[in-house]
């Protein structure tokens, strides 16, 4: 059997390919780009510098310093003059001839640089880009931290909206417990009023839980300048530690191979003794070697019809041989020479306070891992289970429960300012130590 397809014009298959995505998400109810995006730290610190306009923006700024260095290397250019004098003024009585006795002179003169100047502002441009690169990446360290900071604070809202939701839940299975007693005539109905009006704190608790995640998603949005919806933006990551800290002396050392501040200062004491070098090079004389052809000269010799000169002008540097940038130079490299020393005091300073606060989170968080939650969990079960069966208070129950959800609201806590201290630890050292 034949099947015939009417004919569709051009503006009709428009209309079609327009209307096609519409009539999709009217039958699903789901746009075509509401995709959920679930980004883990390797994937949010590539976006992270692939994005970020702050970051971005000073790379650059290292890309204008590699530009400068084209400047610096450029020869002076050479001066062109053209002349024409001698025009005669027509004599009384006489017939005037303009052109006749002109003299035309063409002159070319270029600027000779000495003792290797152009050599030395490419060298110093140099340095100046690896300065500004080391910034860049001084820059990208700082930003990097708080890219971490905001990501762990994502991690630890969703823990503790998790935690919330699960204690509510186990909440409303002791409230339906409490109801078959209360109907059994276990309790009494201020004691059932009591245990169902305390739901109200586990709902509070919840919607603060899903504010911070909201808040803590939105900073984490704003370092990878994405404008996707909140709701259909997550992250994942193992919220936990479990790193072993080296001795302190590893992580000094790691720090200063590794510090971009610390680099940058040196770069920068290294390119004050190149500035030095050519300020005392701009202190010597540079000639100007100039040549002329001449046409028509006025002189009283027939044979001097075209002729050729040559001069060299030399400037007497008496005065002005360049000595208060000498003397400014000079100096400047004993002020990087101290700023080097105060950068690498900042480098050992930084690492020892991290290193501090890592050891003391961790000196906290391990028996909470060992025995306090375990504790804390063995507690509320049993006193939970009595209660069940007639053999503790509600007073007693309450206070479990409550212990409970301190001890483990407190050690959600403790991971995240442990995490945020590795986070510490890594900016201090320069690249990323402790996960």
């Amino acid at each position: 059997m034949k099947h015939v397809f009417p004919s569709l014009s051009l503006p009709a298959v428009a209309a079609l390919v327009v209307l096609a995505p519409a009539w999709c998400w009217a039958q699903t109810g789901i746009p075509a780009q509401s995709s959920p995006m679930n980004l883990n730290w390797e994937q949010v610190k590539a976006k992270f510098e692939a994005a970020n306009p702050a970051l971005r923006a000073d790379a650059l700024s290292v890309d204008e310093m590699k530009a400068a260095e084209t400047t610096a290397f450029l020869r002076p250019n050479p001066q062109f003059t053209f002349a024409a004098d001698g025009t005669q003024i027509a004599p009384s009585g006489g017939v005037w001839q303009p052109l006749v006795g002109t003299q035309y002179q063409s002159t070319l003169s270029y600027l000779h640089e000495r003792d290797r100047k152009r050599e030395l502002r490419l060298q110093s441009a140099k340095e100046g880009t690896q300065i500004a690169g080391s910034q860049h990446e001084d820059l990208q360290r700082n930003l990097e931290f708080n890219l971490r900071t905001a990501f762990v604070g994502t991690l630890q809202a969703k823990a503790v909206l998790k935690l919330a939701e699960d204690d509510l839940a186990y909440y409303d299975k002791i409230i339906a417990i409490s109801r078959s007693r209360y109907k059994a005539g276990d309790i009494a109905q201020i004691d059932l009023d009591r245990i169902e009006l305390l739901r109200v704190q586990y709902e509070s608790e919840i919607q603060m839980a899903r504010v911070n995640l909201r808040t803590a998603k939105i900073q984490l949005l704003q370092l990878l300048n994405d404008r996707t919806p909140i709701e259909l933006f997550d992250v994942s990551g193992e919220f936990d530690f479990t790193g072993a800290l080296q001795p302190l002396d590893d992580f000094r050392q790691q720090a200063l191979d590794a510090r971009p501040d610390l680099r940058a200062a040196l770069e920068a004491a290294q390119q004050a003794q190149t500035n030095h070098k050519l300020a005392v090079a701009n202190g010597s004389t540079d000639p100007t070697l100039s040549g002329w052809y001449t046409y028509n000269p006025s002189f009283n010799n027939p044979n001097d019809q075209q002729t050729l000169g040559l001069s060299v002008n030399i400037p007497l540097r008496i005065f002005d041989r360049n000595q208060g940038e000498k003397q400014r130079t000079q100096i400047d490299i004993s002020r990087n020479r101290q700023l080097t020393e105060a950068a690498r005091a900042q480098v050992f300073s930084d690492v020892d306070t991290a290193y501090a606060l890592v050891d003391s989170n961790l000196t906290l968080l391990k028996p909470y891992k060992a025995q306090y939650k375990d504790q804390a969990l063995r507690v509320r079960e049993t006193v939970t289970y009595a209660y069940e069966h007639g053999g503790a208070s509600l007073l007693d129950f309450l206070n479990a429960q409550s212990d409970y959800r301190q001890v483990e609201l407190a050690y959600l806590q403790l991971i995240g300012s442990t995490l945020t201290a590795a986070g510490q630890l890594n900016l201090a050292v320069g690249r990323e130590v402790l996960q």
